[in-house]
């Protein structure tokens, strides 16, 4: 029997490195997006291992399309065929009042919360409707209803986004038998 292969962005720490653990536990192989910290991403294919499946870790930052297309190539030439995709990277920015935010900072977040969630979903979605079928996870946040106001309202803002994206794509992609659905995590414990 096949395992899946779920391509899990945003895989080194925090909720990123516990969904894939969890995954490969239940059976999944399983490619650790990750953005800076090397080191933090090969502990977590360690555990994936650990837990009797296969894992790669792959440097990308997914507000890139290049990135993004090397992730998923890597994932597919070194695993097999992409089965289902969490889109977990996010970035906050500084954190502080809109007012006094630097644009760059605004456009670095709207980059990877929103157009990185794009660019993964739209690769996984090529790959999964040429095969009929797949799962994409989107990771939004109770503050895309909340506002966050004061320190994130930037950030809440790209999870709102997320969250359309997610119903959008559900209705779009339900057809081709891909799953699309969104979860808002609180705090967890990962150790």
């Amino acid at each position: 029997m096949v395992r899946p292969l779920t391509v899990v962005t945003g895989g080194s720490r925090g909720i990123g490195a516990a969904t894939c653990l969890r995954l490969a536990a239940d059976g999944h192989d399983v490619v650790v997006g990750y953005a800076r910290d090397s080191a933090a991403a090969e502990s977590v294919v360690a555990g994936v291992r650990e837990a009797g499946g296969r894992g790669v870790a792959v440097r990308a930052d997914t507000s890139v399309e290049a990135d993004v297309d090397r992730l998923f190539d890597v994932a597919e030439e070194r695993l097999g065929p992409v089965t289902g995709l969490v889109n977990n990277a996010a970035v906050t920015g500084p954190l502080g009042r809109l007012a006094d935010s630097d644009p760059a900072d605004l456009r670095r977040v709207l980059d990877v919360n929103l157009l990185g969630v794009l660019l993964c979903a739209r690769r996984a979605a090529r790959l999964m409707t040429a095969r009929g079928g797949g799962a994409v996870v989107n990771v939004s946040s109770g503050a895309a209803t909340l506002g966050s106001p004061g320190e994130y309202v930037h950030y809440a803002a790209t999870k709102a986004g997320v969250d359309a994206l997610t119903l959008g794509l559900a209705k779009e992609l339900g057809p081709d038998g891909i799953r699309v659905n969104g979860v808002a995590p609180g705090v967890i414990d990962t150790e």
